[in-house]
């Protein structure tokens, strides 16, 4: 049985979940981000199953367009953590991800969202940029370099415009409010 989650979005959650699942004398036979493969037979645990996720801050996701919003962030949250940026359009990366047309994800998305694919994925990168800023080891071009903007004066604009303050001043504060990933809409 294949169980999609919603607001799995590290290898932690993964590790809460394992543990969770062990502890309940739940087997798995795989874990991966947004998915969990349970053995056959399992559907009888299904309401345990449920609780552990819930209370651990997951759901279950079972309508299709859901399932697909859910794969579209997994996707995109996962490449930003990894690589900053995407190596191809977004567009491009997602309808090979996914093995649907592109039109058909963006419009499912921003039904579901109420904000566009671009929109969500430029809140991530902002995410990702205080991150980088509050290691303090790059400067601002060495973090638009990383995350593909064409200059530091395009990230510039972009950060102020998500966060009401500039880059300068959000290294500056003591009080980072960074929203957990799976909070991103």
């Amino acid at each position: 049985m294949i169980v999609k989650v919603k607001n799995m979005v590290c290898d932690r959650c993964k590790t809460v979940l394992m543990s969770e699942f062990s502890n309940a004398s739940i087997s798995i036979e795989k874990i991966a981000l947004g998915e969990i493969v349970f053995p056959k037979g399992a559907e009888k645990g299904i309401v345990a199953i449920k609780e552990i996720l819930t209370r651990n801050g997951f759901e279950m996701i079972d309508e299709p367009e859901a399932l697909l919003v859910a794969d579209v962030k997994m996707h995109l949250q996962q490449e930003i953590q990894k690589y900053g940026a995407l190596r191809d359009t977004l567009s491009n990366f997602l309808a090979e991800k996914l093995n649907k047309d592109y039109s058909i994800i963006s419009k499912a998305f921003s039904r579901s969202q109420e904000v566009t694919i671009e929109k969500y994925f430029i809140k991530l990168k902002v995410e990702k940029v205080k991150e980088l800023i509050q290691m303090k080891n790059r400067t601002f071009s060495e973090i638009a370099y990383e995350l593909d903007y064409k200059n530091s004066s395009h990230l510039a604009k972009q950060f102020k415009s998500i966060t009401g303050m500039s880059m300068t001043d959000y290294r500056k504060i003591e009080n980072w409010n960074r929203k957990p990933l799976d909070k991103i809409v």
